[in-house]
């Protein structure tokens, strides 16, 4: 099979004057290696397509592929992961990973918590500021959390997100506001231990390939954020979770990937609350993939689960899924 290969490299936006946070969601060059070797390793072709614009060129042109490996996170909007599967969704093309009504939805990460919410699957209570003045008709318990509303890779997120009063929240908000140029979810913060929990497959034949737990080394702030996520060596250390904790992240972790329709493979992160139960945090249906410093890859490495065996499944469920095998 001739399988396509759609992503945002890192390294193109950045020589084009782009900040490292503002590509923080973008690919190195070993993750789109890793992934084109595992693919080529089931016995597939691989061909790198490269970032929207580029699939929009080539699709122009006529270039046409049996599958596309779908990673590519976009720049710009609330759509921006949505954009190459809808473009592929118009030409009949299939590909691997979420829909663009699910990519959508759970990047908008309010959206995404209204539709657990509706479905009796615990998260915390939440409210959208879209301008600042939004901030005088919040009534949640304090402390609270505050990031941007479709970010992902901790972009944010920093030791200030954590909020005790509303003078921090007003000033939280507005600088999130004027960075981000997008809405800011603000959430009753929750106090307790840490997981993200790796998921594969579609519908009824999603399975949890284990969960880990992030822990804070001394000394260090208890803020999952951008920072940490870049310096994670130092900053944490992951713990693979056991017996009764991880049938209780299964239990929600496959109640949240089915709910919101996701396909083949990602994370679904979650938090204990204060009264001590397990809480859906967001869904992650385009977790990164690098092989070496990727959660999902990791959580696996410490669950016994290969990185080919993770791209393997992948695989194997979006052939299924798209050509009903």
């Amino acid at each position: 099979m001739k399988i396509g290969l759609t992503y945002d490299l890192r390294t193109d936006y950045l020589n084009d004057g782009y900040s490292l946070e503002e590509t923080a969601e973008f690919d190195k060059e070993s993750t789109i290696e890793g992934i084109e070797q595992a693919i080529e390793k089931t016995g597939h072709h691989t061909i790198r397509i490269g970032n929207s614009k580029t699939l929009m060129q080539q699709l122009l042109n006529g270039q046409r592929w049996d599958m596309v490996f779908n990673i590519s996170e976009g720049l710009y909007g609330e759509g921006r992961e949505s954009l190459v599967p809808a473009l592929l969704d118009n030409f009949r093309i299939p590909y691997v990973f979420s829909g663009p009504i699910t990519l959508g939805i759970s990047l908008n990460k309010a959206f995404a918590k209204q539709i657990i919410r509706d479905k009796k699957i615990n998260t915390p209570d939440f409210f959208v500021v879209t301008k600042i003045e939004d901030v005088e008709d919040i009534n949640l318990v304090y402390p609270l959390f505050a990031k941007p509303i479709s970010e992902g890779t901790g972009k944010g997120i920093d030791s200030k997100s954590k909020m005790n009063s509303k003078a921090e929240l007003l000033s939280v908000c507005s600088h999130l506001l004027q960075k981000f140029n997008q809405a800011v979810l603000v959430e009753e913060y929750l106090p307790g231990r840490e997981f993200t929990v790796g998921v594969l497959g579609t519908g009824k034949t999603a399975h949890i390939l284990g969960a880990m737990e992030i822990l804070y080394k001394n000394n260090t702030e208890s803020i999952y954020s951008y920072e940490t996520k870049e310096n994670y060596e130092e900053i944490v250390d992951y713990v693979a979770v056991k017996d009764d904790l991880l049938k209780e992240c299964e239990s929600l972790a496959l109640d949240v990937w089915k709910t919101l329709n996701c396909y083949d493979g990602g994370r679904v992160d979650v938090k204990i609350d204060k009264q001590g139960n397990l809480s859906f945090i967001e869904v992650n249906p385009l977790a990164g993939l690098n092989p070496i410093t990727s959660d999902l890859p990791i959580l696996c490495k410490l669950n016994g689960i290969s990185y080919q065996e993770i791209i393997n499944e992948i695989l194997e469920s979006a052939i299924k899924r798209n050509f009903k095998l």
